[in-house]
């Protein structure tokens, strides 16, 4: 078999302007996903040029689910202190949780700055040096590639968050009814993406489509657990799925809660598991099982409709 050799495209051949072809290009919803793929982030409701102050940000943008503000700095060259500074300013300005900076080429003397930022910073903002390159094999077409070159270490802000302040019941109870969650998928062979344990009070699986994905929520106040299809967009779809109604809930086994939130961009259709506490422990393992077993019922239940 004859293999091909991977070539790497200039960057100003695919996007000649950084402000009228690159932004627009990464803007859009499939390669906002493709990016925050690599950098482990579900990225949604981009904006470009948002003004900060006297200046505009690339791209303002949120993590899917809990809103946090995400500030892209986009550079399609080398990396230089007036970029660095601006994506500083951006993120002040909109008080950024997460700062992705994008360039060509990095230049050592801004990783270690972006390093220092992240070593001497809290748990509550990170930032992301991310490097752009273009290649092809033979005359195929194009391809972008993300490399990440530094981001924010998790464990040592972690470690510097427990010191600083004690993690908190929640906190310290995802992240560990998710790890026990994978290690249960793990065990039993199951074919769902498994992504790394967090903080956060959801789980996420997708679906092939950035407009929609299952989702699993920990809801201890209201002592149970939400498994969900999660619509990001398309009312369209939400209709669609409910005038098959009948035949949804008929394949999944048991009614369903259909929420189309009107007021909102999203909407979801859902079930719910009574019995969970971060305080008691003794049946999440029973949980996880059921919270799993309900992810695949709604895949095959929905999957003819979507």
């Amino acid at each position: 078999m004859k293999l091909g050799k991977i070539e790497e495209v200039a960057l100003r051949h695919i996007w000649a302007n950084e402000a009228r072809d690159f932004t627009p290009w990464l803007a859009e919803q499939e390669n906002l996903d493709y990016l925050g793929e690599i950098l482990g982030l579900n990225l949604v409701e981009a904006e470009q040029e948002v003004s900060v102050g006297s200046f505009s940000a690339d791209i303002h943008c949120k993590i899917e689910n809990d809103n946090r503000t995400v500030i892209i700095e986009n550079q399609i060259e080398d990396s230089n202190h007036d970029h660095l500074g601006k994506t500083i300013v951006y993120a002040s300005g909109v008080d950024a949780s997460v700062v992705i900076w994008i360039v060509k080429n990095a230049r050592p003397e801004h990783v270690s700055a972006v390093e220092w930022l992240n070593e001497h910073t809290d748990s509550d903002i990170g930032f992301f040096l991310v490097e752009i390159h273009a290649i092809k094999i033979g005359e195929s077409q194009p391809a972008p590639q993300f490399n990440i070159v530094t981001q924010p270490n998790e464990y040592m802000k972690s470690v510097k968050s427990s010191i600083d302040k004690e993690l908190t019941r929640s906190q310290l109870g995802r992240y560990g009814f998710w790890s026990q969650m994978n290690t249960y998928m793990e065990e039993t062979g199951i074919k769902l993406g498994i992504r790394k344990p967090s903080y956060d009070h959801w789980y996420d699986f997708k679906l092939g489509s950035s407009k929609y994905h299952l989702t699993v929520n920990l809801l201890d106040v209201e002592k149970k657990i939400r498994v969900a299809l999660w619509i990001s967009e398309g009312k369209d779809i939400f209709d669609k799925l409910y005038a098959n109604k009948d035949a949804i809930e008929l394949a999944y086994g048991s009614e369903l809660e259909w929420d189309r939130k009107d007021l909102q961009k999203a909407a979801w259709v859902a079930d719910y598991i009574p019995g969970f506490s971060y305080d008691n422990q003794s049946n999440w393992g029973e949980l996880q099982a059921k919270a799993i077993s309900k992810v695949l019922d709604f895949h095959r239940s929905l999957k003819p409709y979507l």
